[in-house]
């Protein structure tokens, strides 16, 4: 580990921090900048400042290198894949497995099992073919590319909100009507760095719909669709309108219904394809232990 340091040149002045962090032989992408910024690595003048930051000439730009991280290594495939060619794979990820390295995981990821199946494309290292994440606990369907010019036209689609990604989620409470649009921003909490909240400092743009797929007692199964894809998104908006998801632990109700983590479930993936531009349309079905709890709802 080291420390970058130099002075922003009067050429680069009004510059944003991202780009200007980029451009660098040692940081050399705009995916590392960005993780560089988000995990607190980077100071302009003594104080952190967001990826938009504009710099000014002769500001001091200090730098905390981590030290390379060990290459990904290729895994034995045991997830689910569900379509597949040439430019692109859909998997069905289980429940309880990253979708990519994080801090100390470097083994046992998905990546791993990707790199298997011929993951590739993307800027980040880290992260080949990865377009879109799921989180560790959320299951179902996940597209991967396996070209550059397959991730790149996923990547559009996905900022021009052409990939449709529909989830079943089971809330506890009742909506206040059969459909919904939640647009709210959402980005880390003020005063807890680990989860993701409305009231931050680092809003993003969020934009989530939902219709009710079956009312119960005291449970509904909601037909979600994502506009946007925030982490956390799903979970943080439908807290946020006092429908918190079923065994979730960190925004729901943990242990609801037995469940040991959220039912929160990608049934469904359909775009079209970046190359052939036919369509691709994938689904997943609903885990037994998903199913189970969905049954104990059903019950009460």
């Amino acid at each position: 580990m080291g420390t970058l340091r130099f002075s922003v040149a009067e050429a680069d002045a009004g510059s944003r921090l991202d780009t200007l962090l980029a451009a660098r032989g040692e940081i050399a992408s705009r995916a590392v900048a960005e993780r560089l910024l988000r995990d607190g690595a980077v100071a302009v003048d003594g104080a952190p400042r967001a990826k938009s930051h504009r710099v000014d000439a002769g500001a001091l730009v200090e730098v905390v290198l981590p030290p390379p991280p060990a290459p990904l290594v290729a895994e034995t495939p045991t997830v689910a894949v569900l379509y597949e060619d040439e430019h692109l794979v859909v998997v069905d990820k289980p429940a309880g497995i990253t979708v990519h390295p994080g801090a100390g995981e470097r083994e046992g990821t998905l990546v791993g099992q990707l790199l298997a199946l011929g993951a590739s494309g993307g800027e980040d290292p880290e992260r080949p073919g990865i377009v879109h994440r799921l989180d560790r606990d959320t299951s179902g369907t996940l597209v991967v590319a396996r070209t550059e010019v397959a991730h790149a036209g996923l990547q559009d689609a996905i900022g021009r909100r052409e990939v449709e990604r529909r989830y079943l989620a089971l809330v506890r409470g009742r909506p206040r009507s059969r459909t919904g649009r939640i647009d709210a921003p959402v980005g880390r909490d003020r005063r807890d760095r680990t989860r993701r909240s409305l009231d931050t400092d680092e809003p993003r743009e969020a934009a989530t719909r939902f219709e009710v797929a079956e009312l119960m007692a005291e449970h509904a199964l909601l037909d979600v669709a994502l506009e946007t894809g925030r982490t956390h998104q799903i979970r943080v908006h439908l807290a946020a309108i006092g429908l918190p998801v079923s065994g979730d632990p960190l925004y729901g109700v943990r242990g609801d219904l037995g469940l040991e983590r959220q039912f929160l479930h990608a049934y469904r993936l359909r775009f079209r394809h970046p190359r052939t531009g036919g369509e691709v349309d994938a689904s997943s079905p609903l885990p037994p232990e998903l199913a189970a709890a969905l049954g104990r709802a059903r019950a009460l």
